[in-house]
């Protein structure tokens, strides 16, 4: 296994390298000037001469060659230096390890509840296949699937407002510090970003847990006089969850994408609003940093889900 690893964080690098290229070549291309924004006034007026704008943009490094900065980025980056924000000077990197473990436990919860939600939903609607509660949960699960989540987010403000006089509570306070007060802050957020993950892993769970319940081995098991319930927790579930490992890593990576928009909703200082407002501001260094962890997550999880195969089905070989 140790090989197979090794093998796989080797064919991560061309792929982080692509993903830094493109971003970068995107970031330059995009309107706007950094250099303005910092020098703008609160009226959206721009006071200072040309002059200081153009000793702002060499302070600032953005007035060298493409190719270039984009090296000396790639070269820090790959030492763990993901520079410094060009809005206020603070280390992008400090930055991203205070947010992350927020946008990580409000990813994990979206996970949580789309899992404990969707596969028994989806096991449901196996077993009662073409009946009315099937056809319930099938429209249940495609309703999700297709609203977005900060549509669903706006709705829940406005009706916990309007209808329950309710607000959910602004800032951020951490897991280790106010368990309760946390839990509180991220409920409603999680739910949400968990509907469209539940309504994924549902209709896999049905897909899967059809083809497994007509397989010989599961005709035998109720030829043999095995009780229902043993036949498909045992013997059917076990097996239709392989697929659904997968899209449960693929479905994190995607939560934690997500949160971006839900985060800039609820006012939830983790990475996705961070990300929101560097892109506001043309803030080149913090976006970058930003995209090369989402990457980063996202192959991780993609790797994790591969290992965790090995456990539920011993015929995959990692040699």
């Amino acid at each position: 296994m140790g090989k197979y690893v090794v093998r796989r964080i080797l064919l991560m690098i061309p792929t982080i390298w692509i993903l830094t290229l493109i971003v970068f070549l995107l970031l330059r291309v995009l309107p706007g000037d950094i250099a303005l924004a910092i020098l703008s006034d609160p009226a959206g007026g721009v006071t200072a001469s040309r002059e200081t704008l153009e000793i702002l943009r060499h302070k600032l490094g953005i007035d060298r060659p493409l190719h270039i900065q984009y090296v000396e980025w790639l070269w820090n980056t790959a030492r763990g230096d993901l520079g410094k924000s060009l809005f206020n000077g603070r280390p992008v990197f400090d930055d991203l390890v205070i947010r992350a473990p927020i946008t990580a436990q409000l990813a994990l919860m979206g996970l949580f509840m789309g899992l404990v939600v969707g596969i028994p939903l989806g096991a449901l609607s196996a077993v009662y296949q073409n009946s009315p509660l099937d056809y319930v949960l099938r429209l249940f699960s495609i309703t999700f699937l297709a609203v977005p989540n900060f549509w669903i987010a706006l709705l829940v403000i406005l009706g916990l407002a309007v209808w329950f006089d309710y607000y959910p509570p602004s800032g951020m306070n951490l897991i280790w510090e106010d368990p309760l007060e946390n839990l509180k802050q991220l409920m409603w957020p999680s739910v949400i970003l968990g509907s469209s993950g539940m309504a994924t892993i549902s209709r896999m769970t049905r897909s899967t847990m059809l083809e497994v319940m007509r397989e010989d081995y599961i005709r035998t098991a109720r030829a043999k006089g095995i009780q229902e319930r043993v036949v498909i927790i045992r013997h059917a579930m076990k097996n239709a969850l392989i697929p659904v490992i997968t899209l449960a890593g693929l479905t994190f990576a995607g939560l934690m994408g997500g949160t971006v928009i839900l985060e800039s909703v609820f006012g939830i200082p983790g990475i996705g609003l961070y990300f929101i407002d560097a892109i506001r501001v043309l803030d080149y260094t913090i976006v970058q940093g930003a995209v090369v962890v989402f990457g980063l997550t996202f192959m991780g999880a993609n790797l994790v889900v591969d290992l965790v195969y090995g456990w539920f089905d011993p015929r995959i070989s990692y040699d």
